[in-house]
């Protein structure tokens, strides 16, 4: 928020831009470029008894689905987050390394990202719980261009919590 001579204070929305990923379990770092595909539905059952007045349906809620949420991000060096795709989509496993996934829109118009904790007014916070990698993407390699390395992740999950 700015603050004016005239003691007006004026609020910007939140931009895109800016956000954190963090996976529980796993240290170090990676950064993002781009996170899509968070999303929840609730499937419509339609139900009509046979000897109901009306000829429409009523209509009951159902299953509750998620789609696979993707990750881009540049290639790094750091081998925690890499470790754990490896552990994922490795052919030789025990069992699925399933963790909580994190992602935080911050808010940089009142200060430095590091200075702004979790679920504090001004941001917003996805869980997805018992998240796993279900897909990964290595980056095109191409000699005559000289674009980032790009990597994507696809993550499947059980379950969206939205606690702000």
């Amino acid at each position: 928020m700015a603050t004016y001579a005239n003691t007006k204070t004026l609020s910007y929305p939140l931009t895109k831009m800016n956000f954190l990923v963090t996976v529980d379990g796993v240290s170090g770092t990676a950064a993002f470029s781009e996170v899509t595909g968070i999303e929840a539905s609730v499937d419509v059952i339609e139900f009509r008894q046979g000897n109901a007045n009306s000829l429409a349906p009523v209509k009951i809620p159902g299953l509750v689905k998620h789609g696979n949420v993707t990750l881009k991000f540049g290639y790094t060096l750091d081998s925690a987050f890499k470790t754990w795709i490896q552990e994922c989509v490795s052919e030789v496993r025990g069992e699925m390394p399933r963790n909580n996934v994190q992602i935080e829109m911050i808010d940089i118009n009142g200060g430095s990202p590091q200075a702004i904790p979790t679920a504090v007014s001004g941001t917003r916070v996805w869980i997805l719980t018992d998240a796993w990698v279900t897909k990964y993407n290595a980056p095109d390699f191409d000699a005559k261009t000289s674009d980032v390395a790009i990597e994507s992740v696809e993550i499947a999950y059980e379950e969206l919590v939205i606690p702000n």
